[in-house]
């Protein structure tokens, strides 16, 4: 065993000694349930990255111990930091915190000091995006949170009785699982899908081209000329990636520049991480209208990745007029220029359609949009944005009709789709902020749920406290002797 692995062992142990000082109240105290003689789980959650964790975390802590936790990857690879997240770095912050949800020895700074050493945290710029996925995965193991891998979730069936029956196919095999309540932690896309805009699919064979969430084979790329369109981080991600891989690149966006200020880091304050949800709707819209069109910059250190390549060009206002084969290459078109190239990265991001989502196109339609709620003033529309959940406080779908579908109020959006009602989610900044509010949602739900039973067991309760029979028989003596 290395002195790291020794440290990290030690610093685990203490982990789960701070959580076992804090660990009150211990009872476990919702009444289990069944149906047609099943056992129902209190909560799912759907998708086992960090936020899936840091809910599942959030609910033991308040002794919610009946969940389960499906993830769709293989064991080990939850969330994107080893599949298609390409940045170098997190975006954020060295000292962002969050789902260790405020125990210090469950800490990315207290991991990394153990494993690396104090002075290599010190002179830590932003964490490396290999070592957060490890670091997650430690975070979990340490927990003792078990996830179901390879489960992919295609269906969730409203019962009676307020179940909910999550269809699932797991190693291969389908199964049916209850719960009272579900928790969606899939992502970014999480409601909706990765966006490849319809000029590139109904041009391209789809071996010419990858959406930047793809697997892509940049090794395949060497000396070949690709495309990249979109101007946001992912995008300049990938386009780092082929050029380090020996490709010639080229970035075409429609704006005319790329921004400079990015909004996201003004938000990470906890007044409004903790509280946007609190506002009247015309300020979380006239908010999140501003927030989303300002955009955000590719971080300095990813521009700089492809800047430092002669091989690399960056096409400014710049959108795509025509795409077609041409002589076995891919002939692109913009008002500036046209030019020929091998293959086409897409960095357009995804977009927020419930339909496109197996687990929720069952009723995708009773689910109340932004569009059924609020009616903006005239010069702040916004097609986009009307698009978006209309979620409670605690993050539950809210229903189009009242009464029409009153099982939704089971069902926790924790995407990306909830930026206008809480003003945060997937992100590693929101988390724990996030995972209080679900929490409080679900712990909410089944206390009340409970309820009717517990007066009857107030008034069954006979766990003795006060033991009278010694001062009864000291007295009885005491009497015997007088007499």
């Amino acid at each position: 065993m290395t002195t790291h692995s020794r440290a990290l062992d030690e610093l685990a142990e203490r982990a789960r000694f701070e959580l076992d000082c804090v660990n009150y109240p211990a009872r476990e105290w919702v009444k289990p349930r069944s149906h047609g003689g099943e056992n129902v789980l209190d909560v799912a959650i759907v998708g086992g990255g960090q936020n899936g964790l840091a809910v599942a975390f959030r609910l033991l802590r308040e002794r919610v111990t009946n969940i389960r936790i499906l993830d769709r990857s293989p064991a080990g690879l939850s969330g994107p930091w080893r599949t298609f997240a390409r940045m170098h770095t997190l975006r954020t912050p060295k000292h962002v915190s969050g789902p260790e949800l405020g125990t210090a020895a469950l800490s990315i700074r207290a991991w990394f000091e153990a494993k690396y050493g104090a002075e290599a945290w010190a002179k830590l710029h932003k964490i490396d995006r290999r070592d957060w996925h490890d670091y997650v995965v430690w975070l979990q193991q340490t927990i003792g949170i078990e996830t179901t891998n390879d489960a992919e979730v295609t269906d969730i069936e409203p019962l009676e009785d307020g179940i909910l029956a999550v269809h699932a196919t797991i190693g291969g095999k389908s199964e049916r699982i209850l719960a009272r309540n579900v928790v969606l932690s899939t992502g970014i896309e999480g409601s909706g899908r990765w966006l490849i805009p319809r000029i590139v699919s109904e041009s391209l064979p789809k071996d010419r081209y990858a959406h930047t969430a793809d697997a892509i084979d940049f090794e395949a790329l060497r000396g070949k000329r690709v495309a990249v369109i979109g101007a946001g981080a992912s995008a300049f991600d990938n386009a780092a990636t082929a050029l380090e891989a020996g490709a010639i690149v080229d970035v075409f966006a429609r704006r005319e520049r790329l921004p400079s200020v990015n909004p996201n880091r003004w938000i990470e304050f906890a007044g409004f991480m903790r509280h946007f949800g609190d506002l009247p709707d015309a300020d979380k819209w006239s908010f999140m209208s501003n927030f989303l069109a300002m955009n955000q910059p590719p971080p300095q250190e990813t521009f700089d990745r492809c800047a430092r390549f002669g091989t690399f060009d960056l096409h400014l206002g710049s959108p795509i007029d025509g795409l077609a084969m041409d002589g076995g290459r891919i002939r692109l078109v913009t008002p500036h220029l046209t030019a020929h190239y091998d293959f086409l990265i897409v960095g357009t991001g995804f977009s927020v359609e419930m339909a496109d989502r197996p687990e929720l196109s069952r009723f995708a339609d009773k689910i109340a949009l932004w569009q059924d709620r609020y009616t903006p003033p005239s010069g702040e529309e916004s097609p986009v944005l009307a698009r978006y959940p209309y979620l409670t406080g605690a993050f539950q779908f809210t229903e189009k009709v009242p009464g029409a579908a009153p099982f939704l109020k089971n069902i926790y959006c924790n995407t990306f789709a909830a930026m206008p009602s809480l003003g945060g989610a997937a992100g590693i900044s929101q988390l724990k902020f996030t995972a209080d509010r679900i929490a409080f949602g679900i712990t909410r739900q089944l206390f009340l749920d409970d309820a009717p039973g517990y007066v009857p067991a107030l008034k069954s309760y006979d766990v003795v406290e006060l033991d009278l029979s010694a001062f009864e028989a000291n007295r009885a003596k005491r009497a015997e002797k007088v007499a």
